[in-house]
Parts: structure tokens; C-alpha cells; sequence
């Protein structure tokens, strides 16, 4: 069973920056694609950034240029790097993999508060 853990977060000042870690424990072999999702309250879960087994990236038009999702293999970590955070990036934060362990799986990270104070 896999288990995903995120770290990183906390209360920053706008401008501010934070770095977030999504780390692994289970038998992980073939990570097919890695993912930070954020929920602010009110609203729903939305896509902030991926990255690929290729380590292809792809980042919300909100984040692009201020987020860079960044992955360590041999860990299985995953990391995202938060510059110039805006009040409106206050959200719960989650990790997500999608792993090929003989079928598709899912598997989600508990979250981790992110405030961005104004």
C-alpha cells in the first residue's frame, strides 16, 4: 500500500515563498504521473501542476511562471517550489500519483495548509 506524505506548508506573507514535498513509503515502481491539486474554501479542487515519468511539466495559467514542480526518482518525491504567493494561493494543498502497480492506481496525500497573508 502506498502512502503519500506532504510537507512544506505554512503561513508566509504575500511575496513570500514556501516549498512544498509530497514523499512516499510503500513499493512504488512505475509512477506514471505526479500532481500538486489545491481546494480553497468554497471552492473546488482544481489542478495547480503536473510532471511526467519523462519529466514533462505542465502548470495552472495561475501558478505558470511562479510554481515549478521539480521530482526525485530515486525518492519518489515530488516537490514544488512556491515564489511570489499571492493571498489567493491560500488553499489545502494535496499530492497526487497515479501508479502503474500491475493495474492504474490513484493514490492522494492528506494536505497541507497554505496561507498567504495580505
Amino acid at each position: 500500500q502506498v502512502q503519500l506524505v506532504e510537507s512544506g506548508g505554512g503561513l508566509v506573507q504575500t511575496g513570500g515563498s514556501l516549498r512544498l514535498s509530497c514523499a512516499a513509503s510503500g513499493s512504488i515502481s512505475n509512477i506514471i504521473v505526479m500532481r500538486w491539486y489545491r481546494q480553497a474554501p468554497g471552492k473546488e479542487r482544481e489542478v495547480v501542476a503536473t510532471i511526467t515519468s519523462s519529466g514533462s511539466t505542465n502548470y495552472a495559467d495561475s501558478v505558470r511562471g511562479r510554481f515549478t514542480i521539480s521530482r526525485d526518482n530515486a525518492k519518489s518525491t515530488m516537490y514544488m517550489q512556491m515564489n511570489s504567493l499571492k493571498p489567493e494561493d491560500t488553499a489545502v494543498y494535496y499530492c497526487y500519483y497515479l501508479i502503474r502497480d500491475g493495474s492504474l492506481n490513484a493514490y492522494w496525500g492528506q494536505g497541507t495548509q497554505v496561507t498567504v497573508s495580505s
